[in-house]
């Protein structure tokens, strides 16, 4: 039983259907002052598509994108970037990004608005087929963490043959991380604390425990691997240790990536990556319908640690963002 059936009563919810109940941010701050509402989705028009959602992924910028005022964005402010669930209406003359569909077919959706939703309506270009073997709590988490993660393989030039160095390599973006330089060929040195060192090798990684020594441990890992250097490095950690340990260790500063530490990157000249981009958005546009294939042929996992009803979104939202979930979380209507 949800919040919302245990607060007004789930048959009566069943009476009043087909009303929808989402998350919203009503004033920017905490997920304190969400709430959870009744409304009534849209009609899909020409180019939208509705969608009964059967989970919805919980990720670090659902919190942070709503905590404070943002230029261009007014409140209230519908809550979630990614769900999979089912097409329950499709508007005139509508394909989506892999083509045609139908009433019943089931689908995954990222970028949209508003995720945390029993049901919504979202434009026809963020939403694709979901592969039969992939499950809706693994689609709804894939496309998030999966495109961020190509992107940042690509603004570094990582290619088959090389090694790169991962700092947050058993996160969420990590996790794919390694496994799309294992498909390309590509070695991974990945920091994570010793606790989460499975979760690296999991996926073809090779683990060092991050804290002070980093430097001197990746080091030692490249002898043992018979591994001259260190060609990339790819930051989701955002700390010091990890910007300083890969200017150190990597001499040319465009092959630097980062997604948690712009500042340094805008100072020591290297990259800064952000879906809010105009260029990062094409690119991971761009890069989705491979990201699903490729998960639906069960060559890249989405490692889930939690399901959380919908109804408590705060308390799965505040799990991932005290860190180190153990794998993605996922709200269940």
């Amino acid at each position: 039983m949800t919040d919302r059936q245990s607060a007004e009563g789930g048959a009566e919810l069943k009476e009043r259907a087909p009303m929808a109940w989402h998350w919203i941010a009503g004033s920017w701050g905490t997920p304190d002052h969400w709430s959870f509402e009744e409304y009534t989705p849209a009609a899909p028009g020409a180019g939208e598509v509705t969608i009964r959602v059967h989970a919805a992924g919980v990720n670090p910028a659902d919190a942070k994108h709503v905590a404070a005022p943002r230029p261009g964005i007014g409140l209230p402010v519908p809550i979630g970037y990614e769900v999979s669930g089912e097409i329950t209406a499709v508007g005139p003359g509508t394909s989506i990004v892999t083509g045609p569909v139908a009433v019943g077919d089931e689908v995954l959706a990222f970028r949209v608005r508003g995720g945390y939703a029993t049901e919504l309506t979202v434009p026809a270009d963020k939403v694709l087929l979901k592969p039969a073997s992939l499950a809706h709590a693994e689609a709804a988490n894939l496309l998030l963490a999966g495109t961020t993660a190509a992107e940042m393989l690509d603004a570094a030039g990582a290619a088959p043959g090389e090694t790169i160095l991962v700092h947050a390599a058993s996160g969420a973006v990590g996790a794919v991380v390694l496994q799309l330089a294992a498909l390309r060929g590509i070695t991974v040195i990945g920091t994570a604390s010793p606790g989460r060192f499975d979760a690296v090798t999991r996926f073809g990684g090779h683990p060092v425990a991050h804290g002070p020594g980093l430097l001197a441990r990746v080091q030692a890992t490249l002898r043992e691997l018979g591994r001259s250097g260190i060609d990339a490095a790819l930051d989701a950690a955002g700390t010091e240790e990890a910007v300083d340990v890969s200017l150190e260790l990597v001499k040319d500063r465009d092959r630097i990536v980062t997604i948690a530490a712009p500042r340094r990157a805008a100072g020591y000249g290297f990259r800064a990556l952000a879906g809010t981009r105009p260029d990062s958005a094409l690119f991971r546009d761009a890069a989705r319908a491979d990201l699903v294939a490729l998960a639906g042929r069960g060559l890249l996992r989405v490692p889930v640690a939690a399901t959380y009803l919908l109804g408590n979104a705060r308390e799965a939202v505040r799990h991932v963002m005290q860190g180190h979930p153990g794998g993605k979380v996922v709200l269940i209507p």
